[in-house]
């Protein structure tokens, strides 16, 4: 059989079962508003439930099933100061992922105005 490039190179560097489905949930975590508006906040500031819960609009134990899946997914993690909990996006990789997300968003939005 006859292909238009190299499949054996190319199969070689595609992502492993695990890394697919990771990088799948992790996207599929992301895409829900809410989360997105909690991401958004926390991209900006740390804050605690009840700050985020004020911000987006939600009760606190809404705001509190959505950042344990953003947990789960390693996308934001809490730090402890006494009796209260403060939330922050875990790393620089998941800001650079939001704000390259949004960036992409911008340039679309502007590209349908022209």
């Amino acid at each position: 059989m006859s292909t238009c490039s190299d499949i054996q190179a190319t199969k070689a560097t595609l992502l492993s079962d695990n890394s697919a489905l990771s990088l799948a949930d992790t996207f599929r975590v992301l895409g829900d508003v809410t989360r997105v508006r909690i991401l958004d906040a926390l991209s900006r500031t740390e804050l605690c439930v009840g700050d985020i819960a004020e911000l987006v609009g939600l009760s606190e134990s809404a705001v509190s099933h959505e950042l344990r899946l953003l947990r789960d997914q390693r996308l934001v993690r809490p730090r402890r100061a006494g009796q209260m909990i403060f939330y922050t996006l875990d790393d620089h990789h998941i800001v650079k992922l939001f704000a390259q997300g949004l960036e992409h968003v911008q340039e679309r939005a502007l590209a349908g105005r022209g």
